[in-house]
């Protein structure tokens, strides 16, 4: 009998805390049924459904493949950034003792990674054998070739601005004739993609824009084809948050198809361009390729396309739920 008067006190316990629980079961059962339903109603309608993925495919697409296209870009270019070596002519007085001390003054700087000296001798004897006029170069009188010192930046250097700073300083070096490096193209190549990749920017939010007005538009016709079921279900106390569910997940499901049919499209461009420019690389012995989506990209394409297709469903019913009033059939 001692143990008789805890037992109330645990079923009140209990049931105490029952309530949250049923209101969260509730709450979350309610949000399944709603996702399927939601889901069922663009099953049943398949033509429509496909039409809507299909435009918010195209839409998500084409910026995605812009911006997978300037990645490859860009990690060519930087490629041919850490190729870049700068050549240094010295002046025809300086002798060959005079060339190994710039040699080993270059060498010194922490931005040079290695340096190779080419003497005019040799250089002679190297364009001797690979040009085929031995015999036009019997006639020369003297070596017009100088010597050379071939330089290579360290792996923080390989920049455009760490190059062009280099530059600057083997230029300044007594005994320093002229010095080269082909970089404007690469620097032209590089203004040129960023150029081009805040224009894919530029055309991504207008094509997000535009997947959103899509979105909104299907789902206010939704909203006009269920207008007396919002009207029953504000009449016996739905909330607008209970109202605004079903079109909020018809949004994430359009915008779950949109991202689907953005990968499908994505993966056969790939697919379908991916010999031509190999064998277009090839001839220009270049190592560019085309690089997919991951599997991060492609999760974060289709969880940007639901967010979209969310948002676009939350605008239209912000917009058009409020003109539906249970007073349109009271007042009748």
């Amino acid at each position: 009998m001692a143990n008789d008067p805890r037992k109330p006190q645990s079923r009140g316990a209990r049931s105490a805390r029952s309530p949250w629980r049923e209101q969260a079961e509730s709450y979350l059962n309610h949000h399944r049924k709603v996702a399927r339903d939601s889901a069922r109603r663009l099953w049943l309608s398949p033509i429509a459904s496909m039409m809507t993925w299909t435009v918010m495919g195209v839409a998500l697409a084409l910026p995605v493949a812009l911006m997978l296209l300037l990645a490859s870009l860009e990690g060519v270019s930087a490629g041919w950034e850490s190729s870049a070596r700068v050549t240094a002519y010295l002046s025809d007085s300086v002798s060959i003792e005079e060339a190994r001390a710039l040699e080993a003054e270059v060498a010194d700087d922490s931005r040079v990674a290695e340096v190779e000296l080419i003497d005019r001798d040799a250089a002679l004897a190297e364009f001797r054998a690979s040009s085929g006029l031995e015999d036009a170069l019997d006639y020369l009188n003297e070596n017009p070739l100088p010597h050379t010192l071939l330089v290579t930046p360290s792996e923080s250097s390989r920049t455009a601005d760490g190059v062009e700073m280099l530059l600057t300083v083997i230029e300044g070096l007594d005994g320093v004739e002229r010095v080269q490096v082909d970089l404007g193209w690469l620097q032209r190549l590089n203004a040129m993609t960023d150029l081009l990749g805040r224009a894919v920017w530029a055309l991504a939010i207008l094509l997000a824009a535009a997947v959103v007005l899509v979105i909104g538009n299907t789902v206010r016709l939704a909203i006009e084809s269920r207008r007396d079921e919002i009207l029953v279900a504000k009449l016996v106390g739905g909330t607008d948050a209970f109202v605004r569910r079903p079109f909020l997940y018809t949004g994430a499901w359009f915008g779950l198809g949109g991202g689907v049919v953005a990968w499908i499209l994505l993966q056969l461009s790939l697919w379908w361009l991916s010999g031509p420019v190999e064998r277009l690389a090839g001839l220009y012995r270049s190592e560019f390729s085309l690089n997919g989506l991951s599997f991060d990209g492609a999760l974060a394409l289709i969880i940007a396309a639901m967010l979209l297709g969310w948002l676009g469903a939350w605008v239209a019913v912000k917009r058009h739920l409020d003109d539906i009033e249970p007073g349109e059939i009271t007042g009748g």
